[in-house]
């Protein structure tokens, strides 16, 4: 009883974080009434969770993140953006952004937190009291859903607004620089670590002690790690808790109760304090300790209980961890391993040796029970993560126990630590080769993109009675195939739309991204050829699901210095930049049902067919008048009927006047335009126009 009591306050919880509101509430409460009506709950325990129903919902009301009274957002009052000093603590070491440079860190100032944006990783450390200077304001949201809302990531941590440091010697001033002993000391191991192995190797051993989160680990190590599958192992969770615990208790196990525990506590609180209050990390701490004070009384614990027990007091206490997608990841990879790895091992054993079948069992229950989540953020599938994760297993204890070793004596015997270089080196070389072995291969990533949260919640629905085998005999032999059948559609409509003729225009940083898609195919035009314009269009292309654009064009003016970042993108990529690699009057790019003709060799007018489906795109005014001429010539590049036209800027009175003969309801404009007239319409300043081609 109290497990369902549990799963109803979880649920509670869930619908009060994104319903805000309390109409889900009373389907719940039906559920939850008839659930414990089958279970022959007396009548005063239905009474109990139903009045526990409203009470949870309303804890989460209180407790979702809302900025104070005295925020630094509300310097802002409603300016988008003013010059202003704040002063405070920094919550973190700054860390590099990627793209557009510069560094990160978050401020803790007296009336709430805000993002600095550094224009340099300057060697400030956290703890420090620092007073900076620089322009406040909000953080924007997405030009695109699948760009990636920073707004939104910030929001969920408590962090409403952002200030973009001055780039000028007297910017940032250091106030005080107080004692931390934490910081220094995870500080101190990943240096010791990445000074004797190199940015790579030693970057992988701090990532087993300390968690991937705290670690500047290489773009190009992340990336392998990603799209082999095995993220997992660079993160703190709980196998690295697991294998802390079994090396401390292994040490202890011949120590009374209260040492021993001592023991297990300590090596918990530092294992938090180091990789830091992350959901993941305080999950497996929290699982950690209710498993081993279970095992320590004698008594027999339900893992499953133990998580969702776990589970429900971290939402209690921050319920907006519910949307964070690490916590995500590791409730549901816990929930396969607890409720399906068993029964996956024993049906292998039929067909596998006893070791292969436990080894295959568990990361391929880990798999299918996080593959809704991939499909619903990431739009991927990492095909080759069951054999990446079979193949690395025999690696991760040693090395995470050789690592955390090594890391502890680097802080307390530094002269011993080269002992440790030769042997970690080796594993850790291996490790990294498998895993860009695994990176390389066809399909490595299958770029499936991304799925409707209607379409992966059906989807999960027709998985479960497949998942959890005690589900499916419950609900006797039809549960099966219904599931399968759900599945299959779901994927079904999904790829159905993937397959459609569409025409996406992406509007940030004053340039523009156009997709077009035609019956799975996909082409590319750009307007900015830099590396933030390239980056976007690669998480695009993630997110729609395209592996690869069968063309690019490249319509800056400016050659692109980032040529390689776009040729991975596509083996075709016609630079506007370099007249060497530019379209001419009387050429043109197609592939089956994408077609690009340009209309004049000194203007970037193009005509874009998608299916049968033409649409003049005008990026600028000096293709707007070239496009003039060549009507009025009645040039027969022109065709008679357009479906769509696309501007690259607003357009004035007399220029839209004259783009009014284009006979077509599809009149597209990129960037802001305070009113648009009837037939016209605008992405603002950062956003995005999207519809069928035709």
């Amino acid at each position: 009883m109290p497990f369902v009591v549990v799963s109803v306050a979880l649920a509670a919880l869930a619908l009060g974080f994104w319903s805000h509101g309390w109409l889900g509430a009373i389907p719940l409460a039906a559920v939850a009434w008839w659930w414990l009506a089958r279970q022959g709950a007396a009548l005063h325990t239905r009474l109990l969770v139903l009045a526990l129903l409203p009470l949870l919902m309303l804890w989460v009301q209180l407790r979702l993140p809302q900025p104070g009274p005295a925020d630094p957002v509300r310097l802002l009052g409603t300016e988008l953006s003013r010059p202003a000093e704040l002063s405070g603590r920094l919550l973190a070491d700054p860390r590099a952004r990627g793209e557009g440079g510069g560094c990160s860190v978050m401020l803790a100032s007296a009336g709430g937190n805000t993002e600095l944006r550094l224009p340099s990783c300057l060697p400030l450390q956290e703890g420090w009291r620092v007073s900076v200077r620089g322009v406040l304001s909000r953080p924007a949201p997405p030009a695109h859903p699948l760009l990636g809302s920073g707004a939104e990531r910030l929001a969920r941590q408590g962090v409403w607004s952002r200030l973009t440091v001055a780039a000028s010697p007297d910017a940032v001033r250091v106030l005080a620089r107080p004692a931390t002993p934490a910081a220094d000391l995870r500080r101190r191991m990943a240096a010791a670590l990445l000074k004797q192995d190199g940015p790579e190797r030693g970057g992988v051993q701090a990532a087993l002690v300390l968690g991937s989160a705290v670690v500047p680990l290489p773009a190009a190590v992340r990336e392998s790690f990603r799209v082999a599958g095995l993220s997992h192992a660079l993160a703190a969770s709980g196998f690295h808790l697991t294998v802390l615990l079994g090396a401390v208790m292994a040490v202890g196990r011949r120590l009374p109760r209260l040492p021993r525990c001592l023991l297990a506590a300590g090596a918990m609180l530092l294992f938090l304090l180091l990789a830091g209050p992350q959901p993941s990390v305080v999950r497996a701490v929290l699982m950690g300790a209710v498993a081993f004070a279970v095992l320590e009384s004698g008594q027999r614990s339900r893992p499953l209980g133990v998580l969702l027990a776990s589970v429900l007091l971290m939402l209690l206490a921050q319920p907006g961890w519910l949307l964070d997608i690490g916590f995500q990841l590791s409730v549901a990879a816990c929930a396969g391993l607890m409720l399906t790895a068993r029964d996956l091992e024993q049906a292998l054993a039929h067909r596998l040796p006893g070791w292969a079948a436990a080894g295959v069992a568990v990361p391929l229950a880990a798999s299918l029970w996080t593959l809704p989540l991939q499909l619903l953020h990431f739009g991927t599938v990492p095909l080759w993560a069951v054999p990446a994760n079979l193949a690395v297993a025999p690696l991760l204890t040693p090395l995470t126990l050789g690592s955390m070793a090594a890391a502890v004596v680097a802080v307390t015997v530094p002269p011993l630590l080269p002992l440790f270089a030769w042997p970690l080196g080796q594993l850790t070389a291996l490790l990294l080769w498998l895993a860009q072995a695994f990176a390389a291969l066809p399909m490595a990533q299958w770029q499936v993109g991304r799925s409707q949260p209607l379409l992966v919640a059906l989807f999960t629905l027709g998985l479960l009675p497949w998942l959890v085998p005690a589900l499916g005999r419950r609900l006797r032999g039809w549960a099966r195939p219904l599931g399968l059948g759900a599945m299959v559609l779901t994927m079904g409509v999904h790829l159905a739309a993937l397959a459609g003729d569409q025409l996406l225009v992406v509007h940030q940083w004053g340039g523009d991204l156009l997709i077009a898609r035609h019956q799975g195919r996909a082409a590319l035009l750009s307007s900015r050829a830099d590396g933030m314009s390239c980056a976007s269009a690669a998480r695009l292309a993630v997110g729609l699901g395209v592996q690869r654009f069968d063309w690019i064009q490249l319509l800056d003016p400016v050659a692109t210095a980032d040529r390689e970042c776009w040729r991975g993108l596509s083996a075709l990529v016609l630079d506007a930049g370099d007249g060497s690699t530019s379209l001419q009057p009387g050429q043109r790019l197609e592939i089956r049902g994408l077609r690009l003709a340009p209309l004049t060799a000194s203007s970037a007018a193009h005509v874009l067919t998608v299916g049968r489906h033409p649409w003049l795109l005008l990026p600028d005014r000096q293709s707007v008048w070239a496009w003039q001429q060549q009507l009025a010539e009645g040039h027969p590049a022109l065709p008679r009927h357009l479906a769509g036209l696309w501007l690259g800027f607003a357009p004035q009175h007399a220029e839209r006047q004259a783009l009014e003969v284009v006979g077509t309801a599809r009149r597209w404009v990129s960037g802001a335009w305070a009113s648009p007239p009837a037939g016209w319409r605008a992405s603002g300043s950062s956003g995005f126009l999207a519809g069928a081609a035709g």
